[in-house]
């Protein structure tokens, strides 16, 4: 039913998406989502779901039957899970071995795509920072992680530089992206931020009181861009260490807003992306708890 040309309720034409993740409980998605399908009139709904990984395959074969449920986003644990179901993938999710979204064609196939590390290149953009050509470490590769250093690439970053406190696991993500990007990938044994243009936090450290530092900002560079993922706990301690240094620094909030045109059009609500690509304040104003440029 719409009033107004606004859905009102959810009825027997309703398409029904959702979010699966082991918490759901603090996924962002739904309500910014459910409001722009409200918003712009869509006969849609995004429902979390509270999915277990050992229930998760067969949870996903089995919902997908139903002829109304159009598709899946993914949240922690689930994203590299999800890329063994799938008939198609992206090029990002294939190199960074994980996916955010997952689409049932009318054949029956599933298709995939990931979207963190485009979030993140064009939240890049927003900030006015040049990609292209630029050295950049990220600390931690975890989905996050090997995401952002595969858009990096994708985007002509000059080196890319990674670590993660598990010794080895950044071997094979290097060797994987330098294959399918050409691009210059380093592997660390410590997170030294000098001489970078961009350090980018993808650790959940920071999370929790007594956190360490995720890396010693003091060895950062004054003209260095910092960015820590992390949009709870905020300000995080990286960015309170870095504002002090006048390090410019900024969360992940932008990154969540930036991705939200590309899920809605990969689903196919094209005319809402247009719509939120345009003027993403609106969605903005549901996610940063405070204006980009102020002092956290």
């Amino acid at each position: 039913m719409k009033r107004n040309g606004i859905t009102e309720i959810i009825s027997g034409t309703t398409r029904v998406f959702l979010i699966l993740g082991d918490p759901v409980a603090q996924v962002r998605a739904p309500e910014a989502f459910n409001h722009l399908f409200r918003r712009h009139g869509a006969d849609a709904v995004l429902v979390p779901a509270h999915v277990e990984p050992a229930h998760f395959d067969d949870f996903v074969r089995h919902v997908l039957t139903a002829r109304n449920i159009d598709g899946l986003w993914l949240a922690i644990p689930h994203k590299t899970a999800m890329l063994g179901l799938l008939d198609r993938c992206d090029a990002l999710g294939r190199s960074a071995g994980a996916v955010n979204a997952a689409r049932r064609h009318a054949d029956g196939s599933l298709e995939g795509a990931l979207f963190d590390g485009v979030g993140f290149t064009k939240a890049l953009d927003h900030f006015g920072f040049a990609i292209a050509g630029c050295r950049a470490l990220v600390v931690g590769v975890g989905g996050g992680g090997v995401a952002i250093a595969a858009s990096l690439a994708a985007r002509g970053a000059a080196t890319i530089a990674l670590y993660d406190h598990a010794a080895g696991r950044t071997d094979a993500v290097a060797a994987r992206l330098s294959r399918d990007f050409g691009a210059e990938m380093l592997s660390l044994d410590r997170p030294d931020p000098a001489g970078f243009d961009l350090v980018v936090n993808a650790t959940p450290l920071g999370l929790n009181a007594g956190d360490p530092l995720p890396f010693d900002v003091s060895r950062l560079d004054a003209e260095t861009v910092v960015v820590d993922i992390l949009m709870k706990n905020q300000p995080t301690p990286l960015l309170r260490a870095c504002h002090a240094r006048g390090i410019a620094a900024h969360p992940g909030f932008e990154m969540m807003v930036q991705q939200v045109p590309e899920y809605l059009s990969f689903f196919g609500f094209d005319h809402i992306a247009r719509a939120v690509q345009s003027d993403p304040g609106e969605i903005r104003s549901l996610f940063v708890p405070f204006q980009q440029g102020d002092t956290p």
